[in-house]
């Protein structure tokens, strides 16, 4: 079987990779499913091919990845209160078990401040009555969970992990609830798992599964996971890589990244022009999650 070059392919792409034989522009020739960067006649040209492609598409799958982890993430969404991006901590919010809503603290705060007595054990945002017992609490956790709702997936999972809430401790169900969140795409599952991993105080350590799971929550917008791949690209040498890590989670507002980002461009590795860009971002997006009301709910918390 004869064989032709993979860039000979790229530049026919109706001849199979492998025989070169052409589908005369009829499209019947199916695409490497990883690269999409050659085309074959069948199961057994990519088989026989895959030996001279290998190098090639591992590369351009590294770079497709590349791609999605060095994107800027969407910002938080807003809190549906005070229509402000809600806070980068997630004790800075809070989940209603009841409705599903997640609130920033300063509203949280701020009603139970204002209202009246007969209000204050009110949702903010459905007026349903607070859960007066821990059963009461479980009881519509699990309701939201059965309505796929990651972030009680994930508070679920915590609470059979700590032992709270009148659960007793269970570390198999807090990672079955985790791993469910995180499937859903829920970044402080993907993180609290990473740490798992990372730990091993519940499951068994597993370096790659750290990795796995902290690219997927920064790629979710988790700013403490992307500043961690920040600083083991750092330890690894790869700065250029490290400063993008930091770059992206400090222009989304996150305080740590941005004072290694400064210290990047004092040392030269970050240029004028990028740090000028990542500290109006940083400040644009610090500005987008303040308030009154929160500064009051972190000085109340205090």
């Amino acid at each position: 079987m004869s064989t032709i070059t993979t860039k000979n392919a790229d530049d026919s792409k109706h001849h199979c990779a492998a025989c070169g034989d052409s589908d005369d522009g009829g499209g019947s020739r199916k695409a490497c499913s990883a690269c999409n960067l050659v085309k074959y006649c069948n199961r057994s040209c990519q088989v026989a091919h895959w030996p001279a492609h290998k190098k090639a598409c591992k590369k351009r799958l590294a770079e497709l990845f590349d791609e999605k982890l060095f994107n800027q993430p969407p910002p938080n969404e807003d809190c549906p209160i005070c229509y402000l991006q809600l806070p980068i901590e997630e004790d800075q919010t809070m989940h209603q078990s009841c409705c599903g809503k997640i609130l920033c603290n300063g509203c949280y705060c701020a009603h139970f401040v204002a209202a009246a007595d007969t209000e204050k054990d009110k949702c903010i945002f459905c007026r349903t009555e607070e859960f007066s017992s821990d059963e009461k609490q479980i009881e519509r956790t699990k309701k939201r969970v059965e309505a796929n709702d990651t972030r009680a997936m994930f508070r679920l999972g915590s609470y059979h992990r700590l032992g709270i809430r009148g659960l007793r401790q269970d570390n198999a169900k807090a990672l079955e609830l985790y791993h469910k969140s995180a499937k859903l795409g829920n970044k402080f599952a993907h993180f609290n798992l990473g740490a798992c991993y990372h730990n091993g105080d519940i499951v068994e350590k597993d370096r790659r599964k750290v990795i796995y799971h902290g690219q997927l929550a920064a790629m979710a917008g988790h700013l403490k996971a992307r500043y961690n791949l920040g600083c083991n690209e750092e330890n690894a040498g790869n700065m250029d890589r490290a400063y993008k890590h930091w770059m992206i989670s400090a222009n989304a507002g996150y305080d740590l990244s941005m004072k290694e980002v400064q210290e990047g461009y004092k040392s030269g590795f970050v240029s004028k022009d990028d740090y000028a860009k990542t500290i109006r971002a940083h400040g644009n997006s610090i500005d987008e999650m303040k308030s009154d009301d929160r500064d009051r709910a972190a000085a109340w918390s205090a």
